[in-house]
């Protein structure tokens, strides 16, 4: 295959997708894994079950749990095995077309939209924090902004103002660092009665 981009992506970049494509599948293959046995055993304790907060089991039995009518860590499996398969193709040397590229910036798009709808609802609505799923999120910030990086890095998007793409291309760190502390952030106050008793 051969591409148009001015560069390709980088071996860094592609061994971040393996990384945090292998460490999403192993958070969404468990997820399911413990699904299923909600599903056998409705009175079943779950491995992530540790407090009334961090619980899987009562995000788990949610309509938010099952948002396209399945449960959602089928998602995370297709997704994050698709993003793990991509990484590995660019450490073999291949050079991926600019399509590939741009629907890889799209899955990532919709992989962070749709996680920061699933934290408003573990937060604010459900209640409780599933160790899993922030496993899931935890991932899916640093490979949308190292994604979105690579994407102005090889010509594949050209954000306007420019340095914008700048912006985004050298304070990745920076960008992602801040990102998790306001989620922390929001996180701690939301809980914070509870998280008084444990002190």
């Amino acid at each position: 295959m051969s591409t148009t981009d001015r560069a390709a992506p980088s071996r860094r970049f592609a061994a971040g997708l393996v990384v945090a494509g292998l460490i999403g599948l192993l958070a969404a293959a468990t997820l399911l894994v413990e699904k299923i046995a909600l599903l056998e055993d409705p009175d079943r304790i779950l491995t992530c079950d540790i407090n009334p907060i961090i619980s899987c089991g009562s995000v788990m039995t949610t309509d938010q749990a099952e948002a396209f009518g399945f449960p959602n860590p089928i998602i995370g499996i297709v997704g994050f095995t698709i993003i793990m398969t991509i990484g590995v193709v660019l450490l073999a040397g291949a050079h991926l077309p600019r399509w590939v590229l741009r629907g890889l910036g799209a899955g990532a798009t919709f992989g962070v939209g749709f996680v920061h709808w699933l934290m408003f609802q573990s937060i604010y609505r459900i209640g409780a924090l599933c160790p899993y799923c922030m496993a899931v999120w935890a991932v899916t910030i640093p490979l949308f902004v190292t994604t979105v990086a690579m994407l102005i890095r090889t010509g594949s998007i050209r954000p306007q103002p420019a340095r914008l793409g700048r912006l985004v291309t050298d304070y990745q760190a920076v960008i992602v660092t801040v990102w998790f502390l306001v989620i922390i952030g929001l996180i701690t106050r939301r809980f914070w009665s509870y998280w008084e008793t444990l002190l």
